[in-house]
């Protein structure tokens, strides 16, 4: 039988955050789902999980749900950093609040919830955190860039993490996932569309971002209940891996990226 755990998750409004909360929550596990907007969770309630209005930019929206969630249960077992945000486009043309938007999201609020949570977990001398990366942390996409940094970033971080709290009976876990079928890639589409327009990298934003669309409504990719699988193994194993690496093309274009020449790469990624 699984042991019963207090989970927080971020991003539990769609995609992959919203199949991860359910599978947990019907596991038996006491889940709170996180997001910006609570009512677009309104059917994980079904389920058991307890919605909470997060927004990983806000500090005090954190310490409130943090402390809402101690009051409320006195511990949290599991953080599971998920919430993500992504604006592709040329490195010149993406607006400089919109990456530091992407390093707000994916690193610092990732980093501070962390934080936040980190003194409970010691205290108890026990816990799980679990971070969605992405094979984007490990190989560099085309107009990728500041999403390819912030994903860089939360390896890095990870891995430090992993050693720091160790000691305290911590134990922490990445996520990479490859292809996934989610909303993820169109609004990134969009985004690269929007960035590329009227500039000199307009047409090669229009034909990535076709191929974007073409991948992301196609049965190539994976579906996010598969990552979901991870995050479950990742919370419920006894000795959970320091990665899980998943989905369409993920070991493949790691295994690329580290084994050919930086120009090889460059032309695939230019072409394809």
């Amino acid at each position: 039988m699984t042991e019963k755990k207090v989970i927080l998750i971020t991003g539990a409004s769609s995609g992959i955050g919203f199949d991860a909360a359910q599978m947990l929550a019907r596991q038996g596990h006491r889940v709170y789902g996180a997001a910006r907007r609570v009512e677009l969770m309104d059917k994980l309630r079904e389920s058991g999980v307890v919605p909470i209005r997060m927004d990983v930019t806000d500090e005090q929206s954190m310490v409130d749900g943090v402390n809402g969630i101690i009051k409320a249960d006195g511990r949290i077992d599991v953080l599971i950093n998920n919430a993500g945000y992504g604006y592709l486009g040329a490195i010149e043309n993406v607006p400089m609040q919109e990456a530091r938007r992407q390093l707000e999201v994916n690193l610092f609020g990732l980093a501070r919830l962390t934080q936040l949570v980190l003194p409970h977990m010691r205290e108890q001398h026990s816990g799980r955190i679990v971070n969605t990366s992405s094979v984007a942390g490990k190989a560099v996409i085309m107009f990728g860039g500041w999403y390819n940094v912030s994903k860089f970033a939360v390896e890095a971080f990870s891995d430090a993490l992993r050693m720091e709290v160790k000691p305290f009976g911590i134990d922490v876990s990445m996520i990479e996932p490859g292809g996934i079928k989610t909303d993820w890639g169109l609004i990134a589409a969009d985004h690269l569309e929007e960035s590329s327009r009227g500039s000199a990298y307009e047409k090669e934003g229009v034909r990535t971002a076709k191929l974007f669309r073409i991948g992301y409504t196609s049965n190539l990719l994976s579906s996010p209940h598969r990552v979901a699988k991870a995050i479950s193994k990742a919370v419920n194993r006894r000795h959970p891996r320091a990665r899980y690496r998943l989905g369409a093309g993920s070991g493949l274009i790691v295994t690329m990226h580290a084994l050919l020449p930086a120009r090889w790469w460059d032309w695939l990624m230019r072409r394809f």
